[in-house]
């Protein structure tokens, strides 16, 4: 019967062709980005639905979308299609990346030393009690330890912002969330850059790699990021504060740094993050301080967690994996609880507690940064990084909803709008 109906289609078409010459050929399937065009439109439909029937961030649907019609599962989309849109779901976590690098406050961190104590026994115990499970729990290597620890020990700046953006909250734990999400985030990218030179150290015979890798990396980025920040500072003290064309060169001037990051095989995420830093820091006209991100940035948050949802690989879980992805999320949660409750301040108990539950969210920059090292030695970093992907895949579901509950617990989220005809 199917084959009946697929036959008689192609016929038709067939017959059409005699007389009709421009015609194509009769397809033989679909359109990969036509699927990935319907597979951003299932997306948004169902973080849509999700956050106007439940309240819980749409980023969860997003990833939800991604993970079901991605290879591992329905298989809608393949691993061709998701390598074709790469460079999309580069530049749209480029583009957040580069807001949190423009949230990171680092003078009212250095004029906060109750901030700078926190935000310190955060990176370290995090780091130091993940990397204990995973070389004595897990049994890795020490370099692949490392580099569970290093892409595994921050928080999801992405999920993080996109969430207070969505909850329009406002107040004390947001800023702390927001500011610890920044500096464990920028942590984790010198830990991420000095990793490479220890994972070549343990697999490469060339040593000149261990050197050279994290120089280029470091070095590159700070360089591509620095340009970029110069072109669009530049530019923009030309330009009426907050105008449409002062959005357009810092948009661009993003993309130009994402392009040429991608030439020189520079993380992005890293690249544009540190722009964000530099921007902040030499926009002393503040020409681009008030210039905000459009809208637009939503719909190619919808292109990044589609994309992740799809990477992740559901294909090769064992319960065994499962269990330990599950060991790993304990262990770097009682470390970040325990920095936030053991350090005290004047914030109170119960909001410091908060805090903690607010950069629980493990995400994109996680699953990129393993692909990043898994390309090194893809023999040994795929199955060497199972441990944090899957972690990573465990907490793109719970984690938006762990912060979305932090912010509404502490009383600064304003998301309870009534909804007006619609899914959302």
């Amino acid at each position: 019967m199917l084959e009946f109906l697929s036959d008689l289609p192609r016929a038709l078409w067939e017959r059409l062709r005699d007389s009709l010459y421009f015609l194509p050929p009769f397809p033989e399937q679909i359109d990969s980005l036509a699927l990935f065009g319907l597979l951003l439109l299932l997306g948004m439909l169902i973080g849509e639905w999700l956050q106007a029937r439940t309240g819980w961030p749409k980023v969860i649907g997003y990833v939800l979308a991604g993970t079901l019609f991605g290879p591992s599962l329905l298989g809608w989309i393949s691993i061709e299609t998701l390598a074709k849109v790469r460079p999309l779901a580069d530049a749209a976590l480029g583009l957040l990346m580069l807001e949190v690098g423009r949230r990171l406050d680092l003078g009212w961190l250095l004029r906060n030393p109750e901030l700078l104590r926190s935000t310190s026994s955060d990176i370290v115990l995090s780091c130091l009690l993940i990397f204990v499970f995973a070389f004595y729990g897990v049994g890795l290597s020490p370099a692949w330890s490392a580099a569970t620890a290093a892409i595994t020990m921050a928080s999801a700046p992405a999920v993080v912002l996109l969430t207070v953006e969505q909850s329009r909250s406002q107040g004390q734990v947001t800023e702390r969330i927001i500011l610890h999400t920044a500096i464990s985030c920028a942590a984790s990218f010198v830990a991420f850059t000095l990793v490479l030179g220890i994972v070549h150290a343990e697999h490469s015979r060339n040593w000149i790699n261990a050197v050279i890798h994290p120089l280029w990396v470091g070095v590159g980025s700070l360089l591509v990021a620095s340009l970029a920040a110069h072109l669009a500072l530049t530019i923009a003290r030309l330009l009426p504060k907050g105008s449409l064309a002062q959005v357009f060169v810092l948009v661009a001037s993003a993309l130009l740094a994402v392009g040429i990051a991608r030439m020189l095989a520079v993380p992005v995420f890293l690249t544009l993050f540190v722009m964000g830093v530099v921007l902040a820091v030499r926009d002393e006209r503040q020409s681009l301080r008030y210039t905000a991100l459009p809208e637009g940035h939503w719909l190619l948050a919808i292109i990044l967690f589609v994309v992740i949802g799809a990477a992740l690989p559901w294909s090769s879980f064992t319960w065994v994996t499962g269990l330990q992805a599950l060991g790993l999320l304990a262990v770097r949660a009682v470390a970040k609880m325990a920095a936030l409750a053991l350090t005290g301040g004047s914030l109170p108990l119960k909001k410091r507690l908060l805090v903690g539950l607010g950069i629980q969210p493990l995400s994109a920059t996680t699953v990129f940064m393993a692909y990043e090292l898994a390309r090194l030695y893809p023999g040994i970093g795929l199955s060497a990084l199972t441990l944090p992907l899957f972690a990573a895949a465990i907490m793109e579901l719970s984690g938006p909803a762990l912060c979305w509950l932090a912010l509404r617990r502490s009383g600064e989220c304003h998301d309870d709008r009534p909804v007006r005809g619609g899914i959302a």
